[in-house]
């Protein structure tokens, strides 16, 4: 029996500790990883960079660009791990015309953790000052969409979990 490549896209917005919760399920399956970030033009960092928030123009392509990798992933039998803010559900209905089967772990918390979170890390482009646009923008999972939500207050290990047993992926590699 062939078995169907699945993604989770780990969203959230900024400061909601997507790559470390991405890690750790990586980790844990063995599936392969991606930063969306990787995938953004270099005019789309400088904007952010510069705490101009990108329009839905600025985001088309990268999106794209996020759903064209998980379709190569999945011809090639792989499942993956994507770390992608995915805010509004128009983002994520792209992001599930991927090939294969694509889950969301929408990462919550309240927003002066978030803000604290963001001002403690280095070597990331967003800055803090791009938060309230990114809450403003937060579409929440609607529960028709395929996915979760997780408190970013537990531990990294509780969270990822959390998750491996909600969406009923494998316990052990």
């Amino acid at each position: 029996m062939e078995v169907t490549p699945q993604h989770v896209v780990v969203m959230g917005v900024s400061g909601s500790g997507k790559t470390t919760i991405a890690s750790c399920l990586s980790e844990h399956l063995g599936w392969i990883a991606a930063e969306a970030d990787e995938f953004h033009s270099a005019a789309n960092i400088a904007k952010m960079t510069a705490g101009i928030p990108l329009t839905d123009d600025d985001r088309g392509p990268w999106l794209a660009a996020i759903r064209d990798w998980m379709s190569i992933q999945a011809r090639h039998g792989r499942s993956t791990i994507v770390t992608c803010s995915a805010l509004k559900r128009s983002y994520r209905n792209e992001l599930r015309t991927a090939e294969g089967d694509v889950h969301f772990v929408h990462l919550s918390g309240a927003p002066d953790v978030l803000r604290e979170r963001m001002k403690t890390r280095s070597g990331h482009f967003m800055p803090p000052a791009l938060l309230a646009s990114q809450l403003a923008t937060l579409e929440p999972l609607e529960p028709a969409e395929p996915g979760i939500t997780v408190d970013i207050m537990l531990t990294p290990p509780e969270i990822a979990q959390d998750i491996l047993q909600r969406l009923k992926l494998p316990q052990n590699r």
